[in-house]
């Protein structure tokens, strides 16, 4: 669905490049998470990937055409969900939804079953300057999804939520996945993408040194070893013989064990790695 390769982009009179030899792809169905810092060119690569600014070098598709070439037909198949939302503050909810879904030549959805998706189908009326930053987030997802798009682009989409709107926001990402969306999503949340994402591919200082499944990345990262803490203490042991560690065996057996855990990555820690000497 997407191919990048060795893309590169320097901005106008900017002294070092924002992107610098990225290559990556994005399949049919799979959540793909770009993530790194503010400011670590994860916004750049997407309005490339959206035919939203020219002068880049390097190959960047989208459904199999290269994004210079794509009319204005590309749009009716992507939705957008941009970290600042772009909204009519001074319309309801509903009227928002009413005027973008004019813009598209294929049907739309309904608007408040669209709504109803973000829990917002009780605030359709209501105007969006009343709304909190978090609601005008999940609105915007709305935007994006009114047409059915085969592919979503998705910046920072729980900038602004508490933690269950959140996780509903994380569960709607999912739910779409199971119904064949491409979704390429940008965050500096790590937690989010280990949740959400198939791949993820780590941005800094307009590279990628490092991407994969994120339980493979943070197994790499890890410490192949067994915390376990019990009311005498931590002990630690390494994981290879851990089925005949005679120590390991008797601690089973004697009721003081509080928690085990393995000691994998985070890919809060898989970053600070893989970015170290970048």
């Amino acid at each position: 669905m997407i191919h990048v390769e060795n893309l590169s982009y320097v901005y106008p009179n900017a002294k070092t490049p924002t992107l610098s030899g990225l290559s990556f792809s994005i399949a049919k169905g799979e959540v793909f998470g770009l993530l790194g810092p503010s400011g670590a060119g994860k916004s750049t690569t997407q309005k490339i990937l959206m035919g939203l600014l020219p002068g880049f070098s390097g190959t960047a598709q989208v459904l199999g055409a290269p994004v210079g070439t794509l009319g204005r037909s590309f749009y009716e198949k992507i939705g957008v969900s941009f970290e600042l939302p772009t909204l009519y503050l001074r319309l309801t909810a509903a009227e928002n939804l009413r005027l973008f879904a004019s813009l598209f030549d294929r049907p739309t959805r309904d608007i408040h079953e669209i709504l109803a998706l973000v829990d917002l189908d009780v605030d359709a009326d209501k105007r969006v300057e009343a709304f909190s930053k978090g609601m005008k987030m999940r609105l915007n997802l709305c935007r994006a999804l009114l047409h059915d798009p085969d592919i979503l682009f998705l910046d920072e989409p729980t900038t602004g939520q508490d933690p269950a709107r959140a996780r509903t926001t994380r569960e709607l990402i999912l739910r779409l996945k199971s119904e064949g969306k491409t979704i390429f999503l940008t965050t500096h949340n790590m937690a989010e993408a280990d949740e959400i994402c198939d791949r993820v591919a780590f941005l800094a200082a307009g590279h990628i040194p490092v991407s994969g499944a994120p339980a493979d990345l943070k197994r790499q990262y890890g410490r192949r070893e067994l915390l376990v803490t019990t009311t005498s203490g931590p002990h630690h042991f390494a994981m290879e013989g851990l089925g005949t560690n005679r120590d390991f065996l008797q601690l089973l057996t004697s009721d003081q064990i509080v928690s085990l855990h393995t000691q994998e990555a985070s890919l809060d820690d898989v970053f600070i790695k893989a970015t170290a000497h970048v």
